[in-house]
């Protein structure tokens, strides 16, 4: 039987799993369904440079979180760093802002998982219920979101060894699609008749800008990492792999879809990765085979960010920042059951609102994930600063400049939200979401009082005592 932790969470992932759960955190359902807007935009060479790009820019980040995961190997990951290096109130609005973009993930997969059965199986709309922002709620959707969210809400509760187990196995099912796509665009494939660089230098950096975001998920090894049974250097450096695997996933599917299809013709499909592997094997039923791999990646998304969401709430509430009941383990399973159930809950009413307003959660969601970043950025340079000597079982080389080089693309992406930029959230929608979110916040750290300021000089004992 594996040992608990001072939390009272179970230590049971390997190295095997903590990797492949941050792999397959990243490789959700977004690759199926831009494919050929990555190819459209940027051609089949410029879509790869643009992801070479991102997963540079995320690599300077996840390399800053491999330093900090290894230091302090605690559940919570950004709120444990940011608590020692800011104090309560800096922790709180990073970890806030986390867990809006991981719960804003997890609802947006419940919708995702009917959207996927609706290619999958004809005339699966049915029983339309009412219409949203333009948009049509299906009962089927519905039905299928809700259920989807029961069955990956219990796979959590029940302990973190089956829900770990889970994301291999649907791992796997991604991984062998990937394969059949690659060798299909080997064997039966074609050079693309796109442009290399499809609208030039303005396609390539559209598809930049989407790059960051296919890789939210390296930073779910840092939240479970007080689970993790492997040692503190080992925790670091897996974060680096799970981005540079991620990458080379993407590469291969943007590579193997450009040598099946124009990009013109794979945007006209719902699922541009599907309609590609169709057209490789001239079959539709190899485009299914690549759909099933597109559940498998909503299926192991959504679980790494109720994994994710549920310890960084767990996480704030032990530090007395949020009720009290979200950092209750449960006695049996070792999992911390209330938060689980709450991002759960969470995401089981997302079905009920249409697709667009989900579009409109996910995009305000983005905000709250760069901001988080930034500020982890922000507390490894105070760390190296004002703590020279903290034990850092992986050190990032050349530690200061790289922490100047997140600092700067880190508060790049912020601004692409803000009012002018590339990806500007819209008024009033999304920025409405966003300062609800806001006002929740204050609202339950207000209420924590005092209280906060005394548990959370706990957990930074804690944390310190690490280093003892």
């Amino acid at each position: 039987m594996s040992e608990t932790t001072q939390s009272g969470l179970e230590k049971a992932l390997g190295r095997k799993e903590m990797l492949i759960l941050a792999f397959g955190a990243m490789i959700g359902w977004g690759w199926i369904i831009l494919a050929g807007d990555w190819i459209h935009e940027g051609g089949p060479l410029g879509a790869i440079v643009a992801f070479l790009g991102g997963a540079f820019v995320v690599g300077i980040v996840a390399i800053i979180y491999s330093e900090l995961a290894a230091s302090m190997p605690l559940v919570g990951g950004e709120h444990v760093y940011s608590l020692r290096a800011l104090g309560p109130i800096g922790s709180f609005v990073c970890t806030w802002a986390i867990i809006f973009g991981y719960v804003t993930v997890a609802a947006f997969e419940a919708v995702a998982l009917p959207s996927a059965m609706a290619f999958i199986i004809p005339g699966f709309n049915a029983v339309p219920l009412w219409d949203i922002a333009g948009e049509p709620v299906y009962a089927t959707w519905v039905l299928v979101g809700v259920l989807g969210t029961i069955g990956i809400t219990y796979l959590n509760y029940i302990g973190i060894r089956i829900a770990a187990q889970f994301q291999i196995i649907m791992t796997l099912i991604i991984a062998f699609a990937g394969v059949v796509l690659i060798s299909g665009a080997i064997t039966n494939g074609h050079p693309s008749p796109d442009s290399a660089f499809g609208a030039g230098t303005a396609g390539i950096f559209t598809v930049v800008l989407m790059t960051p975001f296919m890789f939210v998920g390296f930073d779910v090894i840092p939240q479970s990492a007080e689970e993790a049974d492997i040692p503190a250097r080992t925790l670091g450096l897996l974060i680096i792999l799970s981005v540079g695997l991620a990458a080379v996933f993407y590469i291969a599917v943007i590579w193997g879809s450009s040598r099946a299809l124009p990009g013109s013709a794979l945007i006209d499909s719902s699922l541009p990765a599907a309609a590609a592997m169709a057209e490789l094997y001239d079959s539709p039923a190899a485009g299914q085979i690549m759909a099933l791999a597109g559940v498998a990646g909503i299926l192991t998304s959504w679980n790494a960010f109720i994994i994710g969401g549920s310890r960084a709430l767990f996480a704030l509430s032990e530090s007395g920042m949020i009720p009290a009941p979200l950092s209750k383990v449960h006695p049996e399973h070792n999992t911390p059951s209330n938060a689980i159930l709450l991002v759960g809950g969470l995401s089981a009413l997302a079905p009920f609102f249409g697709e667009q307003m989900l579009t409109w959660i996910v995009n305000a969601g983005g905000l709250g994930i760069v901001v988080a970043w930034f500020i982890v950025v922000v507390s490894f340079l105070v760390l190296r600063y004002r703590e020279p000597d903290m034990d850092r079982p992986y050190k990032v080389p050349a530690g200061p400049v790289v922490g100047i080089v997140g600092f700067v693309t880190t508060a790049i992406f912020i601004a692409l939200y803000l009012p002018g930029g590339q990806s500007a959230l819209l008024w009033p929608y999304e920025w409405l979401i966003v300062l609800g979110w806001c006002v929740l916040g204050v609202v339950l750290y207000a209420f924590s009082g005092e209280t906060s300021v005394e548990t959370a000089d706990e957990v930074v004992s804690r944390i310190e005592a690490l280093d003892e």
